[in-house]
């Protein structure tokens, strides 16, 4: 018996926990197609596959099979927001997973979920804590070059932020791409920016 936990974020497909790293593999593997952890994650209803001889549903039966997998369900952790998540069960044995187990697996899943609803709150807000530093960053890149140009050319802010945007758009290169150029032609390198939480 193999397990894992899948997540759902947008626009990432992950293994949050698994019982073995063939678990991990074999989660992989759905990820390239579609599965029942997957189906259940975005439904929110359990999908079982008794035996994937014979149950053709997700086209990755020989993939799968090939890793000595040959019954699977999913089972949906109840979250709120962006995310969603199932709890995947993978068996070597066809018709693995019988009705009580599968309630079993959903009281699991159940109560899974709040301890996963905190973690995903967390992962967000890291997510977004790590985009606000690095946009601080590139600001504080763009805005130094800024003044290199107001320096050199003795103009508005407003001008020079005009001559970088231009020059970002003539070259089809990142603003800040741009404004590290600039800093490297007076011998002055991005400085570290540091911000404290």
């Amino acid at each position: 018996m193999l397990c894992g936990v899948t997540l759902l974020r947008p626009r990432k497909k992950l293994t949050i926990a698994s019982s073995s790293a063939r678990a991990q593999q074999v989660d992989e593997v759905q990820y390239r197609f579609d599965g029942p952890c997957l189906r259940a994650a975005r439904t929110g209803r359990a999908q079982y596959v008794a035996d994937f001889r014979t149950d053709t549903r997700f086209g990755y039966s020989a993939v799968v099979m090939g890793h000595g997998i040959l019954s699977a369900l999913g089972t949906p952790i109840p979250l709120d927001g962006e995310a969603v998540a199932a709890l995947d069960l993978y068996s070597g044995r066809p018709d693995a997973f019988g009705e009580e187990a599968m309630a079993a697996v959903q009281v699991m899943a159940n109560g899974a979920s709040k301890a996963l609803r905190l973690a995903v709150r967390l992962a967000r807000i890291t997510d977004t804590n790590r985009n606000l530093q690095t946009a601080m960053e590139s600001r504080t890149a763009i805005l130094l070059a800024a003044g290199v140009i107001m320096g050199q050319n003795r103009c508005s802010h407003d001008e020079a932020m005009r001559i970088l945007r231009s020059a970002s758009s003539g070259r089809n290169v990142k603003l800040h791409d741009v404004a590290a150029r600039v800093l490297a032609s007076i011998g002055q390198q991005i400085p570290e920016t540091h911000f404290e939480a």
